[in-house]
C-alpha cells in the first residue's frame, strides 16, 4: 500500500494542529470519490489528528506512516 500514485499530493510540513487537517479536509472536497490525496506533514499529532479525521468523516485511511526524514505521510481516498 505504500506505493500508491496518489492523484494529488499536499505538503503540510511545518504546519501545526488543526492546519493538515483543515488544508486535507479542502484538498480533499477537490477530488472526484474514488481518487486519493496524499499529505506530508511533520506535526508529530499529525498521527492521531488524521486517524481521528478519517473515522469521523468516513474517507479511507489508506496509508498513515512515519518516514524515515522524521515526516508523516498519509494517503486517503474520498470516499463521498
Amino acid at each position: 500500500m505504500t506505493d500508491l500514485k496518489p492523484d494529488k499530493t499536499l505538503d503540510c510540513t511545518g504546519l501545526l494542529c488543526p492546519m493538515p487537517v483543515v488544508k486535507t479536509s479542502k484538498a480533499l472536497k477537490e477530488l472526484q470519490v474514488q481518487q486519493t490525496l496524499e499529505m506530508i506533514a511533520t506535526d508529530p499529532g499529525s498521527m492521531p489528528d488524521m486517524e481521528a479525521w478519517a473515522r469521523q468523516t468516513r474517507h479511507e485511511l489508506l496509508v498513515a506512516q512515519k518516514l524515515d526524514d522524521g515526516k508523516f505521510r498519509f494517503v486517503i481516498r474520498k470516499t463521498h
